[in-house]
């Protein structure tokens, strides 16, 4: 018996570790045109139709069935399951796989990873890691429980335009910000996205960002964290890492990447750079 880590499409992690989950992918949805994330539309392409059409893409949860399917396989092959999922409150990804979950009690944990992106896929990592360390997938699901109110994620904005495309700031703001180069900080805190504060260009928001990854408390580098990217183009993102190396432990080769989804790429266009880690307790 194995124990195999299932995530949903919206957690990102480094490449490497693409064929050691099992994804359940969400529906990406521009106007009528629906893609099954990750499947029927990678990344790259997201990002090439987010900049060139005129509706605001949206995304729809996995029904119960599709996560009855690979529960049902991944059971049938004797094996047991966890599941982490993208926040509770910001999709109904969770409730869909708890539901189809319930006929496979003792087999399959589901997890509300109470986060996003970069956030899920490092917890995913770190339960592959407990995996690889003989846990049950019970033992994963209870640490994982406990151990997600130690992650944090926090980003930098290049553009106020697909917030206020998606209403979450006024055509005033956003034509302001344009003007005098603001770049929002935002996190990941109390499982939603939350406005933290803004800096003018991308030197002022970097240093603004790591001052709250200070202020949250010392990185546990012995366990999972990554550095990511929305938009096509890693630039912004080598450039935070090479300015910031002292941050993030010193040694280049050790920061794990990660290119963002359809569901952070939404709402902060391409050209954000985030950061995913644990806090020591």
């Amino acid at each position: 018996m194995s124990v195999r880590i299932i995530l949903d499409s919206t957690a990102n992690f480094r490449k490497d570790l693409e064929d050691r989950f099992t994804i359940v992918p969400l529906t990406v949805n521009f106007g009528e045109e629906s893609y099954a994330d990750g499947v029927e539309i990678d990344n790259d392409t997201f990002y090439k139709k987010l900049v060139t059409s005129s509706v605001m893409p949206t995304t729809s949860q996995p029904t119960p069935d599709a996560f009855d399917r690979v529960f049902k396989e991944i059971t049938d092959a004797g094996d047991e399951a966890v599941v982490i999922t993208i926040s509770s409150k910001l999709s109904g990804t969770y409730q869909s796989a708890t539901i189809a979950a319930a006929d496979y009690e003792g087999k399959v944990f589901v997890v509300d990873g109470y986060t996003v992106a970069i956030g899920t896929g490092a917890l995913g990592e770190y339960a592959l890691n407990l995996a690889d360390s003989g846990k049950s997938a019970r033992e994963i699901a209870e640490i994982i429980e406990k151990d997600k109110e130690n992650i944090r994620v926090y980003a930098v904005v290049d553009t106020l335009e697909y917030l206020k495309k998606g209403g979450r700031v006024s055509a005033a703001v956003a034509f302001a910000g344009g003007l005098l180069n603001f770049k929002p900080v935002i996190a990941i805190a109390e499982g939603v996205v939350q406005s933290l504060t803004k800096g003018r260009g991308n030197k002022q928001a970097n240093s603004l960002m790591n001052k709250e990854v200070e202020n949250s408390g010392a990185i546990d580098f012995s366990k999972p964290f990554v550095i990511g990217y929305t938009g096509s183009d890693s630039t912004l993102m080598q450039e935070y890492i090479a300015d910031n190396l002292d941050v993030w432990g010193g040694d280049a080769e050790k920061i794990h990447t990660a290119q963002l989804g359809s569901v952070v790429g939404t709402h902060a266009g391409p050209g954000a750079v985030a950061v995913g880690y644990f806090v020591k307790q």
